[in-house]
């Protein structure tokens, strides 16, 4: 049995008791079959019996009472019990056949008393009322021969009760010890049922519970940090509880493996932090000189270059005519050497500044943001003979002066790189389909378009698609406007899907309301300090981008 599993132990535990359980069943609905049975005979089919003998034998008694008064009297009055006796005993007959079929010794002594009652009536009663009726009288001889009858009668229907009474007694006698013999089966089955109950019990914390509770307890040093102490039961728990440990014990084992593998990647992890805060602290040094470095460049190095041209031009003025063609070309050339310098370093100064100025984000009314874009580029915008047009225009959470900044700069590329006809420059915008919060604008020219090669190279800084003498600028517009979208949480990119029509399409998405405020550089620090400096030179350097 030790080796055996827990479902067979189970099964065969309930088999049992189901036996048990069926055994007492059967011989519960057997002895109450039998004791249904008895209670019927006796309450019954022979209480009917004998209240019929009870009425056989007083109708007799009526109608012996009758006739001796008829005989002695010679009054018809006196006949009336008689045939009233007469009509009781035909009405009982039928009562008495209920329990025959189960006692045929009544039977028997039902016949013997009809045989006396018949025997009375034809020897004695009907005789005698003819007699008197015809006139005559009976005699003591007659008077004796009819007691002598009925004497027989009533000995006939008295053993006939007693026979009932006797079949009575004995049916009692049954029912009592069929009652006897049910309680009793009740009691053992009872006593058997709380033996089986117990044995159950036992069983089940033997088979289950014990074994269980020791596993629960190898669980729980477990679980209090002991992972190296093997999980098992002791020898002959079942099978079932045995893999159950052996899982267990294999789940430990993963889980210890998993938490050293957890423990070298914490390590790592921590280790990796900290190279990371140093790179970080290593980044944050490096910006601060990068901003120191384009705040010298910003005013310092900008100093030589303007000496370099004010002389140069100082040069060109004071020596004109007196140098041949070559000498004022090549002053010519470092004239424009210089101011392109400037140009440059303004430019990148301006790229750099994006998101550094340490402005709030506010509601920003696009309307306006277009108005001033299109003031700071009306010289621009009159001279080429450009229509800027555009629809409703939604308020946004931004910053006002780079918002400024991306209108004029895309709007300057499209007026800037223009084909035959005048300028003609569409700013779209619609909510977007996605996500509510999301709007999507788009710049629409008329211009020369941008080839399919060039569409990986236009967003790239200082990155010209054409030489300076056909178009200026310093190929850093495109680069700032990514930046400053991507800067309020959006996406710059170019139709390519629009190709088909002359021109070319800008699309760019931004957020109605942002999630957080947007602001990095601290104010007193000099990139912060410049941001207006910046904003200053952004009407005459988007024209260049």
């Amino acid at each position: 049995m030790s080796g055996s599993t827990l479902r067979r132990r189970l099964v065969l535990t309930f088999v049992a008791l189901a036996a048990l359980i069926t055994v007492l069943v059967v011989g519960a609905v057997v002895l109450s079959v039998r004791l249904y049975d008895a209670q019927s005979a006796v309450v019954d089919r022979l209480f009917t019996t004998y209240e019929a003998a009870s009425d056989v034998n007083a109708a007799l008694l009526d109608q012996e009472t009758g006739f001796r008064g008829f005989a002695l009297t010679a009054k018809e009055d006196y006949l009336t019990p008689y045939q009233e006796g007469r009509a009781a005993l035909a009405s009982a007959r039928p009562r008495l056949r209920e329990a025959e079929t189960d006692y045929p010794v009544l039977t028997r002594s039902r016949i013997g008393m009809e045989q006396a009652i018949r025997s009375w009536h034809r020897e004695v009663a009907d005789p005698g009322i003819a007699k008197v009726t015809a006139g005559g009288r009976l005699d003591d001889a007659d008077l004796a021969r009819g007691k002598a009858s009925f004497d027989a009668v009533r000995a006939a229907v008295s053993d006939y009760r007693a026979e009932i009474v006797t079949q009575r007694r004995a049916r009692v006698d049954e029912l009592k010890r069929d009652v006897a013999l049910l309680f009793g089966t009740l009691a053992a089955g009872l006593l058997l049922l709380l033996v089986s109950a117990w044995l159950t019990w036992v069983a089940l914390r033997r088979w289950v519970t014990q074994p269980l509770e020791q596993l629960g307890a190898e669980v729980d040093r477990v679980e209090a940090g002991d992972l190296s102490r093997k999980v098992s039961v002791t020898v002959g728990a079942p099978a079932e509880i045995a893999v159950l440990a052996d899982q267990i014990d294999g789940m430990r084992s993963r889980i210890l493996h998993e938490y050293a593998l957890a423990e070298a990647s914490r390590r790592e992890a921590l280790e990796a932090r900290q190279l990371v805060e140093e790179q970080a602290e290593d980044l944050r040094r490096s910006n601060t000189e990068l901003e120191q470095f384009a705040y010298v460049a910003s005013h310092d190095l900008q100093e030589p270059l303007r000496k370099v041209a004010s002389f140069c031009q100082l040069i060109e003025h004071r020596y004109k005519g007196q140098l041949d063609e070559r000498g004022e070309q090549y002053i010519e050339f470092a004239v424009d050497g210089a101011k392109r310098m400037q140009q440059l370093i303004n430019d990148l100064l301006a790229f750099s500044r994006v998101g550094r100025s340490g402005n709030v984000f506010a509601p920003v009314d696009l309307e306006g943001v277009l108005a001033q874009a299109e003031r700071q580029l009306e010289l621009m915008i009159v001279d080429a003979d450009a229509v800027v047009t555009h629809d409703p225009l939604p308020t946004i959470e931004g910053d006002h002066s780079l918002l400024v900044q991306l209108l004029q700069n895309l709007i300057a590329n499209g007026v800037k790189f223009r084909g035959e006809d005048p300028p003609r420059v569409h700013i779209g915008a619609t909510r977007s389909a996605g996500d509510p919060n999301v709007w999507e604008f788009s710049c629409r020219d008329n211009g020369i378009g941008i080839e399919e090669q060039y569409e990986d190279k236009i967003f790239v800084i200082f990155q010209r698609l054409h030489g300076r003498d056909a178009y200026g600028g310093t190929g850093i517009g495109l680069a700032m406007c990514k930046k400053i979208v991507e800067y309020h949480g959006g996406r710059l990119w170019l139709d390519t899907e629009a190709r088909e029509v002359p021109g070319a399409v800008f699309r760019w998405t931004l957020l109605e309301r942002q999630a957080t405020s947007t602001g990095s550089t601290d104010s007193n620090h000099p990139a912060g300090a410049g941001a207006a400096e910046t904003e200053t030179r952004t009407s005459s350097d988007a024209v260049r981008g």
